[in-house]
């Protein structure tokens, strides 16, 4: 057979490997293959990745991965310019609605800036 191995490299049977022969001595080897890393998707449309390199998102911490914003890194772009669209349309179609039967439409009050506060220095 005169195959080279390793033995020490991966044994696990999930590890994949391939044989190949090498240029010089025409022996036969085994040449590791990485893993395949399952790309991030978007949880509506389960189409393209959401960010990052596959390979680069596993090694990553948990808070480098989310981003702190609603559906963060979760939701592709398509789907969250959409949403964000739908829920404006959502708000005129409810003003008007109240505009044909007669009811005052409320609008949300506006929140006052107050005025930074001064620190006084006493010697």
């Amino acid at each position: 057979d005169g195959l080279a191995i390793d033995s020490e490299k991966m044994s696990y049977n999930t590890n994949k490997r391939r044989v190949v022969r090498t240029l010089g001595s025409d022996r036969l080897v085994y040449l590791f293959i990485k893993k395949q890393r399952i790309v991030s998707k978007c949880c509506q449309c389960k189409g393209e990745a959401v960010r990052n390199q596959a390979s680069v998102h596993v090694c990553m911490c948990r808070c480098l991965k989310t981003v702190i914003r609603t559906f963060g890194g979760v939701i592709c772009h398509r789907e969250r310019i959409i949403r964000a669209f739908l829920i404006d349309e959502q708000k005129v179609v409810k003003v008007l609605k109240a505009l044909q039967l007669g009811k005052p439409v409320r609008k949300p009050p506006k929140l006052q800036k107050t005025p930074a506060k001064t620190a006084s220095k006493s010697k």
